[in-house]
Order: structure tokens, then C-alpha cells, then sequence
């Protein structure tokens, strides 16, 4: 084995090594990136057949391995499945990073696979995983135009830290990852606790520092196995020139005069295809049969030209925009009475129906992962239909695009939602868009604070998001910075850069980057530009609603919280959960009780409040249970009947024998005739039997006595002996059944 290392300090006694030719050497390329003690192998394949496709055909797949953590799956087959969300978030950012890196002419089947194979539980694998990945592709013959790197940057205690710690970061208010080579930025994603653009440019040219250095491990690496020397030679295209420069003379300035224009997205593409069908009509059977595909490729390449000469030299957008200028807006609020909250946000032509929905503790989402395991309390779900954008295709399951805009909208919205002591409620918002030309992640911000508001939610403030977009002539050194992007001018342009924030500052934020070279004075810029954006669409949207509602809908679950004493839980629950699912039953609510640090904490829902107040009363009298007291009324139920009596529940946890003799003035032979299993009777504390402590109930005290009734002395009679009989009885159930065997035995 041909065994090679390379290791990068990190300071503070952390370090990276990467090791290759140890693992999966039939692989085109493989690593293993070990910090502390989280390991990733990382692989690639790359077929030496391309496809016949005019883009990458690029898989990324990127997998935790639960022996990595020690840990069992879930589930009933106890293996790894599907991804989970954590698994398909990690996939994108790597995807995003790597694809804009390979050769526009290489279109061979390629797959990127990076395994956990060893967790720490300080050390974060998704900040590794985007190296290892790059790493591997260093040391194999697949072109690739790196090496790049992956970082995660978070500020703790006003310090930036690069890779931080899992304690770290949870105390950090920034946490953002950010992917580049030596000399460019091509991925960001994070979230931020309301900061400034300066400061998040800040952090990112902190990340651009330790990505040069771990660039510079890949490429020492890929030396000493003479990767550089051994990359593989392709031609995945053949071109004719004749053709792609009579396309370009005739086809330009045509689409450069119909960019003029001004449409709709459908008038738009009629337009654009009724030229392409006009040059192809020009073109013999013959000719369309051998280069009706190289044509077709020309005709885009001309018209995208033209729209980009055309925003460059005139300022004009294919919508006749200004670059500046955010299309209309509209937006309303309380669409659907029967959910808790809901919102229409329409920007030109992208709408999101969100609805917004509130639960119990119950609800909480079980994130059973193999490195985390946690309740979450806070859920964004985004759908795409494909009528959307007018597209007919089948429904196959939640696809990795819905999982990552939903999390963007997430990261955005969750810094500004209350505390759980002043919001216990388990909040789900999903995103329908049902019409897409632009962000629709954006609009999805923007109605979910819309909902949220309509909900009662007291949100810290509001959140807007925005879309920008880049168009650059590297020759020139032309750029125009576009805001409220269309989706044409988000295929056609060289940047995709989302921020939401609210007047005080930057939530969260995602951005691609096509091309090399984008200095951070123009980042600079475009967030500058996004700001003014964001709080344009905020004000349109505060129009609709300004403030959160005072109150949660009628028809919303009321939640009360309450702490009680941690010995107290066992006793709430009951023997099987009997008394806890007794208490709902009867209130109609539904209640939660867990154990948080020796304290029993529980979470009381239902829509009368009524209820809400008999299942707090019920549920105080077993945590904080009362003093029976000689003279007072009780109201309880009947537990059991026996022939000499009822056993009441005088409070929670406490019951006591309403004897025969006390339910009523006249004398009763059957229990039953007065009293049923299951039902309410008010009685009396008249004493307490001074030997054993019990507490002797009466009914009939609380009765009028009949006319002409004489009350007769007591004697040894048959109510004696019953009585006698009874507390025989009861003293027999207080001592439990009798052990198994003879009497007499032993």
C-alpha cells in the first residue's frame, strides 16, 4: 500500500489529517479525514463513458453511520435507511460547492460518497464533510478545477472560530458555512442572531483564510500520490463552429431586441421559442437531423448572451425592471378559517399559501439521528407542487430542494420566535407554493411571519427575505447586481444570493456563486443592495397585518405550563399511566408531564379553558396535596361498592368508606339503590377514628332530615356490627391480598 498523510493545524491542540491509499482503493479516488476522533471516508466514481446529457450527471451522498456513535438505528429493521433531513442538508451544501468546480464540458455519470465512520461528540462531521469530498476528487484522474474546502465559521463570545466545537457553537450567534477555493468564494449558507452585513462579510473572509490553508494540505496530498500527472483525457463535446457563429450573428440580435420588451414569464417564453422555431425552420432535414442538438445548444447560448449584454449595457431585465426595483406585492392574512394561523404572500409571480399550526408537547418532532437525538418544537415544512411552474410531472416524495428551502426559511424565522415560557405551543408552518417564477424560499419567510403573526405568535419582529442576483462581463469588468431575482435571470446570471433579516439585522442567508472572482466589495454591494430590498418587501407586508395579534384564534389549543415537585410525577402518571389518562379523559385535555433536571414539568392543552382549570386543579391536589379536613364537603367519585358501603375519592389519591349507614336518613339494604360505580356524590368529613386516622364520610348530614324523625341511640345492633364488619373490610384492603398457600401453613 501506497499510504500518504497530511495533516493541518487547527491551533489549540485540534488538528486535520487526511490519509489516502489505505481505504476503497478500487475507488477513483479516496480519503479519510480523522479530527479528534470523527472519521469520514470519502470516495468518488467517475464513469470514462459520458452520457448523453449537456450537464454534469454529479451524485452526492453523504451518510452517518450509527456504529459511528455507538449507537442502534430505529426502527423495526434497526438499520440505516432513507436519509434523514440532517443527512440530505449536508448532501446539498457539499453538491452546491462541488458542482460550479467541474469542467462545463464534462458529462460523465460521477458519484461522491462521504460516510461517518467514527463520531465525536465535539467535533461536527459537516464542517469535514465538503474537505473530504474535495480531497478525494485531489488525489483521483477526475478533471476538477480545485481543490476547495468547506468550513464552518461561528462567533463565540465575539470571537470568529473556525470548525468550533459542538458546546461551542451552541453559545455562538453566528454559524455559518462557507465553501471556496484559493481564490474565491462559492457557497455560503447561515444563520445569525439579527448581525450586520459587515459582519457576516466579515466571517466569511475569516472562513476564506482557513480554506487557502486546507486547499494547500489537497494539493500537497494530491502531489505526493502525482494526481496532477495523471488526470484523464475526455471530449465529451464536439463542436461546429460554422454553425454556432452563424447562430450567434443571426439568432443575438433578435433576442436581444425581444429582451426589451417586457412580458410575463409565459409571453416571454412564447416569444423566445417562436425564434427558435423560425431559425430551425431555416435548417434542411438533413442538417437538423445530424446538429439539431448542437443548434439548439447555440440558440440558448445566443440568448443568453443577449439578456446579459442586455442588463449590463441598457440596465433593462427581461421583466423591464429596473435593477433595483421588487415587483409587486401583495399579501393578506386569516384565508383559512380553520387553521390557526394562515397567509397569501404574492411577489409578482411567485405566491405561498402558508399555513401555520399549534400543538402540544405531544407534536414535538423526535429527531432520532446517529449523533443527535432531541424534541424539536419548531417545524417548516416547504411543498413544490409542479403546477407550479405550469409543469405536468409525478409526485415522488419529498425532494432535496423542498427539504433545503424549507430549512433556509427555518434558519430565518427561528431567532425571532418567543421563549417557550411565553409560547409552550409546538409551532408547525408549511409553505404551499403555487406559483413560482423567483424565490420562493423567500416567499416563504415572508408569508410564514405573516402567519405567525396572524396566529397570536408574538414574534420578536418581523422577518423579510430577499433574492439577488449577479451579472458580470469578467472582460469589461461590467457587473450589475439584480435585486428580487426572476428564476430566467437566476439561470442566466452568475450569482443566487438569498438574505432574510429584520430591521435590526441579518437572520439567515444562502448564496451560490458561478464564477470565480467575486471580490467581497461586490458582496459588499449586493448585501448593501439586499438590505434595501428587505425592508421594502418588510414594509409592504406590515401593511397587511403591522403586529402580531393579541390573541391566539378561538379555535387554538390553550396551553398552561405548570413545575411540580419531581417525586410527585410517579403519583400524577399512576400505576400504567391510569391516573394521568383518567384526568384526560374527564377534562377532555390532553396532558404532558416530563422529568427536566429533578423537576416535574407539565403542559396542559385544550380548547376550554374550564377544562384547563378542573385538570390544574386535579393535577395541584396530587402534587400538592391538600389536608382532609374534619367538617368540609367534598364532591368525589365512587370508586367501588361493596354490601356495607362506597369507597369515594375524597381527593386525588385519597379515598375513604361511605358507610351504609351514613348515604341517607332511612335505613338502605342495597348500595346500589343510592349509589353507582363511576359517578359524583357530595359528602361530609364528619371525623376521624382516633386509632387508625380514618376519616368517616357522611351523606345523609348533608341531607334534610325527614319530618317526624327520631334519632335512636346507638347499641351493639346489626348497624354496630356492620360497621364493625366494615372496618374489618377496610383494614383487609389496606394490608393487601393474602400471600399464596394455606392459611395454617408453617
Amino acid at each position: 500500500m501506497n499510504i500518504q498523510n497530511q495533516t493541518i493545524d487547527l491551533g489549540n491542540g485540534r488538528e486535520i489529517t487526511i490519509e489516502t491509499g489505505k481505504l476503497a482503493k478500487q475507488a477513483h479516488g479516496s480519503v479519510v479525514v480523522r479530527s479528534g476522533d470523527t472519521m469520514l471516508l470519502a470516495t468518488i466514481v467517475s464513469s470514462y463513458e459520458p452520457m448523453d446529457v449537456d450537464f454534469l450527471p454529479l451524485t452526492v451522498d453523504y451518510r452517518e453511520k450509527y456504529a459511528a456513535a455507538g449507537r442502534f438505528p430505529g426502527g423495526f429493521f434497526k438499520r440505516e435507511a432513507r436519509p434523514s433531513d440532517t443527512e440530505v442538508l449536508v448532501m446539498r451544501l457539499v453538491d452546491r460547492a462541488l458542482r460550479p468546480l467541474f469542467p462545463g464540458d464534462y458529462h460523465a455519470g460521477t458519484q461522491v460518497m462521504i460516510q461517518l465512520m467514527s463520531a465525536d461528540k465535539e467535533v461536527l462531521p459537516d464542517s469535514l464533510a465538503g474537505f473530504a469530498a474535495s480531497a478525494a476528487i485531489a488525489v483521483s484522474d477526475v478533471p476538477f478545477d480545485g481543490p476547495m474546502s468547506e468550513v464552518r465559521v461561528a462567533r463565540v463570545n465575539g470571537e470568529f472560530v473556525i470548525n468550533p466545537l459542538r458546546s461551542e457553537l451552541e453559545i455562538a450567534d453566528m454559524d455559518i458555512m462557507v465553501a471556496g477555493t484559493m481564490d474565491s468564494i462559492v457557497m455560503v449558507e447561515g444563520e445569525m442572531q439579527e448581525v450586520s452585513e459587515g459582519e457576516m462579510v466579515d466571517a466569511i473572509e475569516k472562513a476564506h483564510e482557513a480554506i487557502k490553508t486546507q486547499c494547500e494540505a489537497q494539493n500537497e496530498l494530491a502531489k505526493k500520490v502525482n494526481a496532477f500527472g495523471n488526470k484523464r483525457e475526455y471530449n465529451h463535446e464536439t463542436h461546429d463552429e460554422e454553425l454556432r457563429d452563424r447562430i450567434q450573428d443571426e439568432m443575438y440580435p433578435k433576442f436581444y431586441e425581444a429582451g426589451k420588451t417586457g412580458a410575463t414569464k409565459e409571453e416571454r417564453k412564447s416569444r423566445f421559442s417562436e425564434l427558435k422555431e423560425a431559425f430551425m425552420a431555416t435548417m434542411s432535414d438533413e442538417e437538423k437531423a445530424e446538429k439539431g442538438g448542437l443548434a439548439s445548444d447555440y440558440i440558448k447560448s445566443a440568448q443568453k448572451k443577449a439578456v446579459r449584454d442586455l442588463i449590463l449595457n441598457e440596465g433593462l431585465r427581461l421583466d423591464g425592471r429596473k435593477t433595483t426595483e421588487i415587483r409587486p406585492i401583495w399579501t393578506e392574512v386569516d384565508y383559512l378559517p380553520g387553521c390557526h394561523g394562515s397567509s397569501i404572500f404574492t411577489r409578482g409571480e411567485t405566491q405561498s399559501l402558508t399555513t401555520l399550526t399549534l400543538g402540544t408537547k405531544l407534536d414535538e418532532q423526535l429527531i432520532d439521528g446517529a449523533l443527535v437525538r432531541k424534541n424539536e418544537k419548531f417545524l417548516l415544512h416547504y411543498n413544490f407542487p409542479p403546477f407550479s411552474t405550469g409543469e405536468e410531472r409525478p409526485l415522488r416524495g419529498t425532494s432535496r430542494r423542498e427539504v433545503g428551502h424549507g430549512n433556509l426559511a427555518l434558519r430565518a424565522l427561528k431567532p425571532v420566535l418567543p421563549p417557550t415560557d411565553e409560547c409552550p405551543y409546538t409551532i408547525r408552518l408549511v409553505s404551499e407554493i403555487l406559483e413560482s417564477n423567483g424565490s420562493s424560499s423567500m416567499a416563504t419567510v415572508c408569508a410564514g411571519t405573516l402567519a405567525l403573526m396572524d396566529g397570536g405568535v408574538n414574534i420578536k419582529a418581523p422577518v423579510s427575505g430577499i433574492a439577488m442576483g449577479l451579472i458580470t462581463d469578467l472582460d469589461s469588468g461590467k457587473y450589475a447586481i439584480l435585486s428580487d431575482i426572476l428564476g430566467d435571470e437566476d439561470h442566466l446570471g452568475d450569482m443566487d444570493f438569498k438574505v432574510t433579516g429584520t430591521a435590526d439585522g441579518i437572520t439567515a442567508c444562502q448564496m451560490d456563486i458561478k464564477i470565480k472572482g467575486l471580490s467581497f466589495d461586490q458582496l459588499r454591494e449586493a448585501l448593501e443592495q439586499a438590505r434595501e430590498g428587505r425592508h421594502h418587501i418588510r414594509k409592504a407586508m406590515l401593511t397587511e397585518i403591522a403586529e402580531p395579534r393579541d390573541d391566539y384564534k378561538d379555535h387554538a389549543p390553550r396551553i398552561v405550563s405548570l413545575e411540580v415537585p419531581g417525586d410527585s410525577i410517579g403519583a400524577i402518571i399512576g400505576p400504567g399511566g391510569k391516573i394521568i389518562q383518567e384526568i384526560q379523559a374527564e377534562t377532555e385535555t390532553t396532558i404532558s408531564i416530563e422529568d427536566v433536571d429533578g423537576k416535574g414539568m407539565v403542559e396542559i392543552a385544550a380548547s376550554d379553558k374550564a377544562a384547563i382549570d378542573a385538570a390544574l386543579t386535579r393535577i395541584k391536589q396530587i402534587a400538592f396535596p391538600p389536608t382532609v379536613e374534619v367538617g368540609e364537603e367534598y364532591e368525589g367519585k365512587v370508586k367501588t361498592i361493596m354490601p356495607y358501603g362506597a369507597f369515594v375519592e375524597v381527593l386525588p389519591g385519597i379515598d375513604g368508606l361511605l358507610h351504609v349507614s351514613e348515604l341517607d336518613w332511612k335505613r338502605v339494604e342495597n348500595v346500589e339503590d343510592i349509589l353507582k360505580e363511576g359517578e359524583l356524590v357530595k359528602f361530609k368529613v364528619v371525623g376521624r377514628d382516633p386509632k387508625t386516622g380514618k376519616i368517616k364520610l357522611s351523606r345523609k348530614v348533608l341531607l334534610p332530615k325527614p319530618e317526624g324523625y327520631v334519632e335512636r341511640p346507638p347499641r351493639g345492633d346489626r348497624g354496630d356490627r356492620r360497621r364493625d364488619r366494615g372496618d374489618r373490610e377496610d383494614r383487609r384492603r389496606d394490608r393487601g391480598p393474602r400471600p399464596d398457600g394455606p392459611k395454617n401453613e408453617g
